[in-house]
């Protein structure tokens, strides 16, 4: 049987490493959601996810990869929730698709701030997530497009999304940094007007 199929305590080796993989994410995204990228030592996250060093190299290279980890992580997060909340609202009812969304989203990275730095501040600062903060726009651009009507061309939906995720994005940047000191019902209440507003550029 390989190593990793034993068992001990109910578990395999390979249960046992993931559980300290998703440990040691965990201790990254605290820290770098709270105290900023220079927070993020291997020592650090090993402190705060209470274990060895050798744990830490068991699962990724040095600190860049761990923090790549933990940046995809919540991206694919906020993908999912974007995507969930699109499709379970009526396909013809836009203002309910656009209010979902924008709660969805609101709801990962404003509710849990920490997870907002991550996405839209560390790649500021941090040089490991810069290239990996851009190649992930096109993902949540594709996104905003889909929603748009299709009563105009492709090209101009195109562009409107990415101007749409452009403005969303340093919307939100501002209110995480404390820049924009809004209620949370009005940040939302001002992106769904965004949302909406460009829905109906393309369906007039």
């Amino acid at each position: 049987m390989p190593t990793g199929g034993r068992t001990w305590g109910g578990t395999t080796l390979d249960d046992r490493k993931a559980t300290r993989r998703e440990q040691l994410i965990e201790a990254a995204l605290d820290l770098l959601g709270t105290e900023g990228s220079t927070a993020v030592s291997v020592r650090a996250v090993c402190r705060r996810a209470k274990l060895t060093e050798r744990y830490f190299y068991e699962s990724f290279a040095d600190r860049e990869e761990l923090v790549l980890a933990v940046y995809e992580s919540v991206g694919e997060k906020a993908r999912k929730a974007l995507v969930n909340a699109v499709t379970t609202a009526a396909p013809s009812d836009e203002r309910a698709k656009a209010k979902a969304a924008v709660h969805a989203f609101v709801e990962l990275i404003v509710d849990d701030p920490r997870r907002g730095r991550v996405l839209l501040l560390a790649p500021l600062t941090d040089p490991a997530l810069s290239a990996r903060g851009v190649a992930m726009l096109p993902a949540f651009t594709e996104l905003v497009r889909a929603q748009l009507s299709e009563k105009v061309g492709a090209q101009d939906r195109e562009l409107t999304a990415i101007a749409l995720v452009g403005a969303l994005t340093n919307l939100f940047v501002a209110y995480l940094n404390g820049t924009v000191s809004v209620s949370r019902e009005r940040l939302v209440a001002h992106c769904v007007r965004l949302v909406l507003g460009a829905n109906a550029m393309h369906s007039g």
